[in-house]
Parts: structure tokens; sequence; C-alpha cells
């Protein structure tokens, strides 16, 4: 079911920031074989000290492992979808949650798994969750730990659509491929603008709008764009 072992994990955090860096890459899917998306993390992946636990490991090894991961989705500067195939539970869920877009397969699931285990939700979910749907339905699966079927997490909000299994990887491709063929600079700047959004003031939120504004203005794409719509042509973007 794709549990994440710390060596994927650390392939995934490296993959999402070399992508960042790669003018060549406009545009990350994050999907998985099988027939499940991420049944969270792999506890048996994860390198053993040989020393007894102190106190503060454990909000050390959630701050480098699950935070950093959900970071690096957060912070990648590619638009990145999430196409969840099937089952995503816990840190897998989150890892879905994070991402720009969510596309999700018609069997596909979302298990907040921790209170069935008797641990507080990590790997940001506490902060993901009720920026997307709100606290009372955050909560609710939280408190619970129930399954939410990918119709049900659609109608919520926590999903952009709902496929049926056979058509997702083609959507996914379809859609990578309209944002990879975009001004990538400027989505980037989207990306950050609302991601902090939620977080800040207007006044703060406006100065920052400004700012990227300011910053785009300075693209080739941002010139192509402009161009284009002055010559009643199709612009072409080239990702700088």
């Amino acid at each position: 079911m794709n549990a994440v072992t710390w060596d994927q994990r650390e392939r995934i955090i490296a993959l999402l920031d070399a992508a960042s860096a790669d003018p060549g890459i406009r545009a990350v899917v994050i999907t998985a074989t099988g027939t499940g998306f991420c049944a969270g993390a792999d506890l048996r992946g994860t390198p053993q000290t040989g020393r007894e636990r102190i106190a503060g490991d454990v909000a050390r090894t959630i701050r480098l492992g699950a935070q950093r991961l959900i970071g690096a989705v957060l912070d990648c500067e590619k638009p990145v979808i999430a196409a969840v195939n099937g089952t995503a539970a816990g840190i897998g869920a989150h890892l879905a949650f994070a991402c720009d877009l969510v596309l999700a397969a018609e069997p596909a699931k979302f298990i907040e798994v921790f209170v069935r285990r008797g641990l507080v939700p990590d790997g940001g979910g506490a902060y993901l969750l009720p920026r997307l749907i709100g606290p009372h339905r955050a909560k609710e699966l939280m408190f619970f730990g129930d399954a939410l079927p990918a119709a049900e997490a659609e109608r919520i909000g926590l999903v952009n659509r709902v496929v049926p299994a056979q058509e997702l990887a083609k959507t996914a491709r379809e859609w990578a491929e309209r944002l990879a063929a975009g001004p990538t600079r400027a989505l980037a700047l989207t990306k950050q603008l609302v991601n902090a959004s939620l977080g800040t003031d207007r006044a703060t939120a406006f100065a920052a709008e400004a700012a990227a504004q300011e910053i785009n203005m300075t693209t080739r794409d941002a010139n192509e764009g402009v161009a284009s719509f002055v010559e009643r042509r199709t612009p072409r973007y080239e990702g700088h």
C-alpha cells in the first residue's frame, strides 16, 4: 500500500527540490502504483540509532521527517498535482492535501488514521485540513478516523475532481501538460501567495501581492503574455 520508508521520503524531497531548480521541469505529478496511494509512514524503514529514546527525539523525528516531506510539496516552485489512485491514509492523506491540485480515482479514500492508533495527527494535518475545509469538518475527520470516500472528499473541497480509475493517469497528464505550458514563474508566485494568504493579515497579503507582480513583470513570460494580448494571438510561454 506504498507506506513511505525513510529512503523513499528522502528521495521524494530531493526530487521536489530538483524540480524547483530545473527550468526544464514545469509541472510535477505525485502518484503511486498498485491499489493504494500511500498507507502512511513505514516505521520499519526508519534508521535506528541504537540508543534509548530521550525527550525531544519524537519532535525532532517529526520535524525532520513528515514535516519536511509536506513542506517540500508546499515549497516546490512548480505546480504539484496529486493523482490519488487508492487509499491515502495518515501522512499519505496529508501528502495529497499538500499538493496544489488533487485528482482522485473513484475507488480512492482518505483516512485520518492517527486517532485509531492513539496518535496526534502529524505531517501538517492540523495545519492543512482546517485551511481546506474549516475546523469543524477537520475535527470530524481527525476525531473519528473514518474513511472518507473520494466522492465525499470532492464534495467538501478536499479533492478537485474525481474520475474513473482508468482515466486517472490520462487526466493527470492532461492537467500537468496544461500547467507545463503555462507561465511557470507566475504560477510559482501565485502558489506562494495563496499558501501564505490564510496565515497573514490583509496589509501583508496586499504587499506580498504587489511585490510578486513586480517580480513577475521582469519575466519573459509576462512580457509574452502582454504582447500576445495586444497582438491578439495565443501566448507561447517558455517557463522563465
